[in-house]
């Protein structure tokens, strides 16, 4: 690390069907971060496209790239141009039939420097990520960089304390979760609050159960689902900085596609972890039962 305060930036989306668009607007919000000061920058979950999750349909799979492929070229040229590190999220054919949900850490020279394959995937109505990504393979291994030890999951990985906690064991400095998360308009407005405050809070807790900053990165606008079989996805923005005690330190708004920066403080790590000594006290005697499915 070369310092311990770093300037930050999340991109906020509104994605459509147009791939070449989409990176466009990904670029474009990484140079207005960048302008701003920030030296690591998150793009949402699956940035280059809808979420085409919403319905199985086979010709989805067109939607992927191997890594590294265009977009990683892009980014990496654009990484060295500013200085910056980006974390995107792409779509990875890693052979035929073979596929997965994956963050790539792009280093500020524009060479990889490490990926994460998405570890939890769902399959629920709307979010119909086992047809499409085999679960990761990778670990939760933290990716060093330039600007520090990142600790990379991705949307469904984020209801998941084991997650943040092994990625913390791991080294990571900071968390971070490219997601798309949304609401299905048949849901009321206090349903839908009530989910969208679960999942800030939960983003907060990881922050606070591990003295780490954390990154959430979503996108914005509604989504279709062209299999006519749900009401389609509403996303919820709300792309946010926490500090390590749980801190909203940038928010972005629930509507609008925008970049927000903020700057975390590293070494507030170590003075949190010092008054709130969780990884001290961890009982690992007796925490076998964690690898069992359930306690009958």
């Amino acid at each position: 690390m070369n310092t311990q305060k770093l300037t930050v930036g999340l991109i906020q989306l509104r994605c459509t069907a147009d791939a070449t668009r989409n990176l466009s607007a990904s670029i474009e919000g990484i140079r207005k971060a960048a302008a701003r000061g920030a030296r690591l920058v998150l793009l949402p979950e699956l940035h280059n496209s809808l979420y085409f999750c919403q319905t199985e349909d086979p010709a989805n799979f067109d939607l992927a790239e191997t890594i590294p492929g265009p977009t990683t070229e892009q980014l990496g040229e654009l990484a060295a141009e500013l200085g910056v590190v980006i974390v995107a999220s792409i779509f990875e054919k890693r052979a035929a039939g073979l596929y997965h949900n994956t963050a790539v850490a792009i280093e500020s020279d524009g060479r990889i420097a490490g990926c994460y394959r998405k570890m939890h995937i769902p399959d629920d109505p709307g979010y119909y990520e086992k047809f499409y990504f085999t679960p990761g393979d990778l670990g939760f291994n933290p990716v060093q960089t330039s600007v520090g030890t990142l600790g990379i999951l991705v949307c469904w990985d984020q209801w998941y304390p084991e997650a943040a906690r092994l990625m913390a064991l791991g080294g990571a400095q900071i968390l971070l979760y490219p997601t798309a998360i949304g609401w299905s308009r048949g849901d009321t407005s206090d349903e839908q609050a009530r989910q969208r405050d679960a999942w800030l809070t939960i983003q907060r807790a990881h922050a606070i159960a591990n003295g780490l900053p954390v990154l959430t990165c979503n996108r914005t606008g509604f989504e279709t689902d062209s299999s006519g079989h749900t009401d389609g996805i509403q996303f919820w923005g709300n792309s946010a900085v926490f500090g390590p005690q749980g801190e909203i330190l940038e928010q972005a708004t629930e509507n609008e596609a925008g970049v927000v920066v903020a700057m975390v403080d590293l070494q507030r790590t170590e003075q949190v972890r010092r008054l709130w000594p969780y990884l001290r006290d961890r009982r690992i005697d007796a925490y076998q039962d964690l690898l069992r499915r359930y306690r009958d």
